[in-house]
């Protein structure tokens, strides 16, 4: 094909696709469509799947979407399929882009008015397919035990408890004891000084009399 046959942007299935990518990356991009199940359409359609996008031409780009709609008309195995027996209608569907969304909601809102046990999971944001959930998926802060000082046997409270009323009470009755000693001390200390002081003065008295 020449340059001017390509194509930067291919929409195909409602997903805006580079046209420099290989078609089977560019198909496999599609919500809904793997590269298993991208690999096996375009086998099926003859169509390369290392050929790039850009040079996809459009009925080439048609019948790859209409595949993807229904691919039981190319005959795709209906264990390919994502949504077998369908609750509604009760046939093997295969869903893309915005329908994988749209009935996975419906799904779930229908568990939940049914009252089943997997809708109360959903309503209360909890695991439903049987995950443990003691270490994982764990929302909001912290729960446990709150921490603190060790914890003393009843006995062992009262003890402490009557031990400083003791302790208060001994300490005033030793200050009492300690201040009148504090005060001898001080008092024979005071005593002591005039002597002294006294003893060298009388000396000079008895010099003056042998002199006489």
């Amino acid at each position: 094909m020449s340059t001017q046959e390509f194509r930067h942007i291919v929409r195909i299935a409602g997903k805006d696709i580079p046209g420099t990518k290989k078609t089977i990356i560019g198909i496999s991009q599609v919500k809904g469509m793997g590269y298993n199940f991208a690999k096996s359409l375009l086998d099926i359609l003859k169509i390369n799947p290392n050929s790039n996008v850009g040079f996809l031409t459009e009925s080439q780009v048609e019948e790859i979407e209409k595949a993807m709609k229904n691919p039981s008309s190319v005959n795709i195995p209906a264990w390919f399929l994502n949504r077998r027996k369908d609750i509604d209608s009760g046939n093997n569907l295969h869903l893309i882009t915005s329908d994988i969304d749209f009935n996975v909601r419906n799904d779930i809102e229908r568990e939940k008015g049914m009252n089943s046990w997997r809708g109360f999971r959903h309503t209360y944001g909890l695991k439903v397919r049987g995950q443990r959930t003691r270490t994982t998926g764990r929302k909001g802060g912290a729960v446990g035990v709150r921490k603190g000082g060790k914890v003393l046997p009843a006995g062992a409270a009262a003890e402490g408890a009557a031990a400083p009323a003791a302790a208060g009470a001994a300490a005033p009755a030793a200050a009492g004891a300690a201040a009148p000693a504090a005060a001898g001390a001080a008092a024979t200390k005071a005593g002591a000084a005039p002597t002294k002081d006294k003893a060298p003065a009388a000396k000079p008295a008895a010099t003056e009399k042998k002199a006489k």
